[in-house]
């Protein structure tokens, strides 16, 4: 009779009387062939995208291993398919992806489901040897109860299900990969023991420099985190270092430690020369500061350096720095020659100081020099106007009683006192008279008036000073007064 094999692993059984004085040779194949499959480990490299795992009946071949693992010589352009055959053993087997390119190994043994064991993992293989509909399933290695530890990556598909989470009491500690189809919960912690890369869809990842690290490759955001409403929250554009605070920033200090662009849009920023920057780009302004009612309380025009402040400026003092220009509408400024500067452009005044009433008390006159008070004018100490004190007078001479109050004049020849168009009512002062070689006479202009017109006549002696008291009673009206005469030495 001729011998039988067992259903699985192809051991011979001779049959009764068989082999006689060779059942020697038949006992070593079967005791080789049960040592492979107890503990035999094997390498196969693979030469294409299909690849066959085959067990001969009582021959020791590949199929047979407890252990295998398969390899490559370079990329082999796709995924593998490896078959067992044939189709109607069953098998239990420990394999590993050590395929280059992150190619995966798909186990086949008929048209029933298949099982993918991606690239770097291990996994425990079982088919079913049901023929030509034969199905292969496996649940990825190194899984203990308290933890999953992973020295390269645990995956969790569908052909491992547990439930429709993997719930773990103790710590999950990875130095690869964890994935897993349905939720993954610990009442321990979650410890990644190694660095994300550039290539992860989505990863989380440790490192002693960085600690945690989140990582993605998202087509908009390469992280997103959401709330309980799956709205953003906050966002890192994909491939950028910005990111993106949807809603309101509250800390107890916030402090940016890099400078502003002139692109901001908006930005706060920090330099160790400037301190705090605010910046943007506004089309009206480039900075604006608005109060809880959303008014505006100071704004910076786009593109310049100016502060417009709505509301009032307190302040324990406020130090001018610079000039006032013609063009200013109002300004205060300062210089060291001039001092305070206050300057304007109104179409009736240059300059008004007002009380708490609203009423005028100083008043400019727009593009003059006069200076109207209001009101009195009280001082701790006299007032003194402008005196002229020219010399060498003669001839026809014209007072300036915009620039002057008082005037002096010493003679050298006749003088005759022309109309001046510089008077303004109210004005009075003196004008002084002195010889210098005698006899010089004094004629008046037609706005000069004297008492019944009569003229005055001075001093003739050399030297001699005369003080003539004048009051302006309108626009061409300048009332002399009597003359104190011969002041001699005066």
């Amino acid at each position: 009779m001729a011998s039988s094999y067992t259903t699985n692993s192809g051991i011979e059984k001779p049959s009764t009387g068989d082999q006689s004085g060779t059942w020697g040779d038949t006992v070593n194949t079967n005791m080789d062939i049960l040592d492979t499959i107890v503990s035999g480990f094997v390498q196969i490299t693979a030469s294409g995208t299909s690849e066959t795992l085959t067990t001969t009946d009582g021959t020791v071949t590949n199929g047979m291993n407890r252990a295998i693992k398969y390899v490559d010589g370079g990329d082999l352009g796709g995924n593998c398919t490896v078959t067992f055959s044939p189709n109607d053993q069953e098998k239990l087997l420990f394999v590993e992806n050590g395929l280059s390119a992150s190619r995966t190994l798909i186990f086949s043994q008929g048209s029933g489901a298949n099982f993918t064991l991606q690239n770097g993992k291990q996994a425990i293989i079982k088919s079913d040897g049901a023929g030509s509909g034969a199905a292969v399933a496996g649940v990825y290695a190194n899984i203990q109860i308290s933890t999953l530890e992973c020295e390269g990556a645990a995956a969790i598909d569908g052909a491992a299900t547990l439930g429709s989470t993997l719930g773990v009491t103790g710590a999950i500690t990875a130095s690869g990969g964890v994935a897993a189809t349905g939720n993954v919960t610990a009442t321990g912690t979650v410890e990644p023991a190694g660095d994300t890369s550039a290539s992860d869809n989505a990863a989380f990842g440790y490192t002693s420099v960085l600690g945690a690290i989140i990582t993605g490759q998202g087509s908009t955001n390469d992280v997103t985190l959401v709330n309980d409403a799956d709205a953003t929250v906050l966002g890192i554009a994909t491939g950028t270092t910005n990111v993106d605070v949807v809603g309101d920033i509250t800390a107890a200090n916030f402090q940016p430690d890099g400078d502003t662009a002139a692109s901001d849009t908006a930005a706060f920023g920090y330099t160790s020369v400037l301190g705090a920057i605010i910046t943007g780009q506004g089309s009206t302004n480039d900075v604006t500061l608005v109060n809880d009612a959303d008014a505006t309380v100071l704004g910076i025009a786009t593109g310049t350096t100016n502060v417009d402040i709505v509301g009032d400026v307190t302040a324990s003092t406020v130090n001018a720095d610079g000039d006032t220009a013609a063009s200013d509408n109002a300004a205060m400024g300062y210089t060291a020659a001039e001092g305070l500067i206050l300057t304007g452009q109104g179409s009736t005044n240059d300059v008004t100081i007002k009380n708490d009433a609203d009423a005028d008390v100083i008043e400019i006159p727009t593009g003059g020099t006069d200076v109207t008070i209001v009101g009195k004018l009280t001082a701790g100490k006299i007032l003194l106007g402008n005196t002229s004190t020219a010399t060498g007078q003669g001839g026809s001479t014209t007072l300036d009683f915009s620039a002057n109050q008082n005037f002096v004049l010493t003679l050298t020849s006749n003088i005759t006192l022309a109309n001046p168009s510089t008077e303004a009512v109210g004005q009075a002062g003196v004008i002084v008279f002195i010889q210098n070689g005698g006899s010089d006479t004094l004629s008046l202009g037609s706005q000069y008036k004297t008492v019944g017109d009569a003229g005055i006549t001075l001093s003739t002696a050399d030297t001699s000073v005369d003080i003539i008291p004048y009051f302006v009673s309108a626009a061409d009206s300048i009332l002399l007064g009597a003359v104190q005469l011969a002041l001699s030495g005066a």
